[in-house]
């Protein structure tokens, strides 16, 4: 484990050497974001709205009482989805996605000796591969976020239309009553977090395949595996610091 963690933070602090030609490692880190934001930007729209109607139905079935006023199911269904649905579920969809391509990327090209190339040709191989992958990751993951946590409200709103359990007035009243900031920036923080650790953890197992077509298969297993492991932790870890 302790080798495996020395690795890691050498990988990274090769990552991030002075690059040899800046407009090169640009146009990497903008093929990157596109294909981090754009390339995710439906599956993360479907799951939001989804989540976010599903999420009101069922507060609305637990908020049954006549001693409790139904706005107040707005209110609990836009926090859990700033705080922990739009963030959280939006990071374990991209480690899936995201995380096992980087992976495979990088692990074939390992495997096919193309890493090896650009070593022998005085190229920093990390820095040019691994480094606008997760700069991609830290900047589009907050912006996917966000999309997530609109279309999260939104997917409510349209349940509360489409079922009739909670009149569209009632849940816009919940929304809007007592917001706090905090949340938002709670949510912010965690998706900057989670965009490092999923291009980070699997860009190391990609790096550090050997074998064949067999073991680019298992890095991107354990990539996405290690991901998950450590979103979770990093939002237990981020949710008791910061709330």
């Amino acid at each position: 484990m302790f080798e495996s963690l020395g690795r890691y933070i050498l990988l990274l602090r090769l990552s991030f050497r002075k690059p040899e030609k800046f407009s090169v490692y640009w146009a990497e880190v903008m093929r990157e974001m596109v294909s981090v934001g754009i390339g995710s930007l439906g599956i993360i729209s479907i799951i939001s709205v989804f989540i976010g109607a599903a999420t009101t139905i069922q507060v609305a079935f637990q908020l049954s009482s006549p001693l409790v006023p139904l706005s107040i199911a707005g209110k609990i269904a836009r926090d859990s989805t700033i705080l922990e649905f739009s963030p959280t579920i939006s990071a374990l969809v991209l480690a899936g996605r995201v995380g096992s391509s980087i992976a495979s990327q990088i692990g074939t090209m390992r495997v096919t000796e193309q890493i090896d190339a650009l070593e022998i040709m005085g190229v920093n191989a990390p820095g040019y591969l691994i480094s606008p992958k997760i700069i991609a990751g830290m900047s589009m993951v907050p912006l996917l976020v966000i999309a997530s946590i609109t279309l999260g409200i939104t997917g409510g709103y349209i349940a509360c239309v489409a079922s009739g359990d909670i009149t569209p007035a009632d849940y816009i009243v919940g929304v809007r009553d007592g917001f706090d900031g905090l949340t938002v920036r709670v949510a912010l923080v965690k998706a900057i977090v989670f965009g490092f650790i999923i291009a980070s953890i699997c860009a190391y197992q990609g790096f550090y395949t050997s074998g064949g077509a067999l073991e680019v298969g298992q890095s991107a297993t354990k990539g996405v595996v290690f991901s998950c492991v450590m979103i979770l932790f990093a939002d237990l870890v981020i949710t008791r610091l910061m709330l």
